[in-house]
């Protein structure tokens, strides 16, 4: 008699249990892309640094020209001219006004700014007088406050933000210049199967092209991790107990093998690492065939089926959550949509559905779930199609075409 199947949380839960953080560094901002935050980033400066003008114009005092108006314009005498990067502070007396640049410092007689579209003669070269055509709203108008944004020692970006783009242009902007990350996961990409063999090789009977190595590592190096190893071994032999010391040697977190870990004859994982790895279904499609274990140094093996959407699949739903649980990423799972389905599909029974698709986004009003594949696990064709998973709970018999599905989305 079959043992029952495992659901999708219960083997999360169990991957999720093992996993040990990676060692915390430090390294420069500049350095940081793609990697995790381990502490708090704090502001060493205020955010903006000093009061400073929001537009190109003049600082003016708001009870200067409070009464302007196009029909009765106020006249101001300019005394200063201050370009991004000044460090004057010319004083203003009543009646006078300095030009200024965006980004400014504005001085401390003034209180306002004015736009040069709101002035007569403003765009000139040189200039010692203009005519004010238009008030501005209040006191304080165009002006950027310091500290507005933060102030020196406010917290500006939390552990566990993954450092893009903008979260180290933050970094800088708050005079961070090094920042406490986790260090990338070293993961060992393992292909099993006696008939893999390299892409652009001519193929004999029986034969087919190595490719889950290409997608699980890619897949792992997007969620932040080093390849420290990527091989593959035959169905014979012990070759998985072997990569795996192979990988303790290079201080690897993580392998991860696709194929050998089903109910078939040549199962390569399940019987090199028996004692190392639990095997065990899943109620989901693709990807009911899972093996998982941890050394006693703490390292993850992941046995995930060999057909190429198996692999896809699975590593979405357990080899991803454990790397960026490692990193300490604060967001484990992937955004979320739910959107109508392009046209509908069959389901399997009592088993959570992960379906290859495209979002069809012609409308942006109305975005829809397109099948990428007829459903199959070894349609990688299919796969390169997809941008999103639909994924359809065990209990639903039929996706019809305007049904909506959850999406989760993958680029």
């Amino acid at each position: 008699m079959s043992s029952p199947l495992r659901t999708v949380e219960e083997h999360l839960e169990d991957v999720l249990g093992r996993v040990r953080s990676v060692d915390a560094i430090e390294v420069a901002v500049a350095d940081a892309a793609g990697l995790t935050l381990r502490e708090s980033v704090r502001a060493r400066v205020d955010l903006p640094a000093f009061d400073n003008s929001a537009m190109d114009g003049f600082a003016v005092r708001f009870t200067d020209v409070a009464a302007a108006a196009p029909g009765s314009p106020v006249p101001l005498r300019v005394v200063a001219d201050l370009p991004a990067g000044t460090g004057n502070d010319p004083a203003l007396a009543t009646g006078e006004a300095a030009r200024i640049m965006t980004g400014s410092p504005v001085p401390t007689d003034a209180d306002a700014i004015v736009p040069f579209e709101d002035t007569a003669r403003g765009l000139a070269d040189s200039l010692d007088r203009i005519d004010v055509q238009r008030a501005p709203r209040a006191s304080g108008a165009h002006i950027r406050r310091r500290g507005e944004d933060a102030r020196s020692g406010d917290e500006v970006l939390p552990p566990g933000v993954l450092l893009g783009p903008l979260q180290r242009a933050a970094a800088a902007a708050a005079g961070v210049d090094r920042v406490r990350v986790s260090r990338r996961p070293r993961v060992v990409v393992v292909s099993t199967g006696s008939e893999l063999v390299p892409p652009g090789r001519p193929l004999e009977r029986g034969q087919i092209p190595e490719s889950n190595g290409e997608l699980l590592a890619g897949l792992a190096v997007e969620c932040g991790a080093e390849i420290v190893l990527r091989t593959t071994v035959t169905d014979d032999g012990d070759g998985p107990a072997e990569v795996v010391a192979q990988a303790q040697e290079l201080g690897a977190d993580v392998v991860v093998f696709s194929g050998g870990v089903s109910a078939g004859a040549y199962e390569v994982v399940k019987t090199s690492l028996a004692g190392a790895m639990s095997f065990a279904g899943v109620a989901m499609q693709p990807g009911k065939p899972q093996g998982f274990g941890a050394l006693h140094d703490g390292t993850l093996l992941f046995g995930l089926p060999g057909n190429p959407v198996s692999s896809a699949v699975s590593f979405e739903v357990f080899v991803r959550p454990a790397l960026l649980a490692a990193q300490g990423r604060s967001t484990l799972a992937r955004p979320m949509l739910r959107i109508p389905a392009a046209r509908g599909w069959r389901t399997p029974p009592g088993r959570r559905q992960y379906l290859p698709v495209s979002i069809d986004r012609g409308d942006p009003a109305g975005w829809r779930a397109v099948p990428a594949t007829s459903g199959g696990s070894h349609l990688a064709g299919g796969l390169g199609r997809a941008d999103a998973y639909a994924v359809v709970p065990a209990e639903v018999e039929m996706v019809g075409a305007g049904d909506l599905v959850d999406v989760m989305l993958i680029s």
